[in-house]
């Protein structure tokens, strides 16, 4: 109730500023102005995850997508850096898609790859921010940021949400762990293999 009363508020007080960015997001990249995706959510059940497009959608000669860095616009990367390419994920929250504070919806494709451990991530809800967001962001390496995920799981309360929020205002204003050194954005997942948290 709480998530979702927050979200219609949110987007009810930032609906110019959302429009003012769809706007930008047009005039500098074109259309769509949304990027949608499906995402792991609540026990890995997939859904449409919606926030504003930092690529563009330029392809090589085999028609596949250059890589991120070669797509990542400026304005992109200043929308990332911002964080303001996630606000539309308020839809996603209140939907009951996510929650305003979880483990990162991240790809459908790693979902195989995580050890039984790591998969307890899907436990709760994901959401906009996290204890890993709050914690090095993009970048830490990906076993610590699955194992901070977990943390969360076990350690989750409205105090600990509450301190993640406030967190995550500061680190957003000083936009600190934007990527990992090194990438764009975050080197894919390919699973840690069998190991003691397996």
């Amino acid at each position: 109730m709480l998530d979702g009363a927050a979200a219609a508020a949110g987007l009810m007080v930032l609906a110019l500023p959302l429009a003012v960015i769809a706007l930008l997001v047009r005039l500098n990249m074109g259309a769509p102005v949304l990027f949608v995706q499906r995402r792991p959510g609540y026990h890995g059940r997939p859904f449409r995850l919606v926030k504003f497009r930092t690529m563009t959608g330029e392809r090589g000669p085999d028609g596949d997508l250059l890589p991120d860095g070669a797509r990542l616009t400026g304005f992109g990367r200043w929308l990332r850096a911002t964080s303001l390419d996630e606000l539309p994920e308020l839809w996603n929250v209140l939907r009951g898609d996510m929650s305003l504070v979880g483990p990162r919806p991240l790809l459908m494709e790693y979902l195989p790859l995580y050890s039984p451990r790591q998969a307890r991530r899907h436990e709760v809800r994901p959401g906009l921010t996290g204890w890993s967001q709050v914690n090095g962001r993009n970048a830490v390496d990906w076993t610590t940021r699955l194992e901070m995920d977990v943390w969360y799981v076990d350690h989750r309360s409205l105090w600990l949400d509450l301190r993640i929020i406030a967190r995550t205002v500061g680190l957003v204003l000083r936009r600190e762990g934007i990527h990992q050194a090194g990438q764009a954005t975050m080197d894919a997942f390919r699973g840690n293999g069998p190991g003691p948290n397996a």
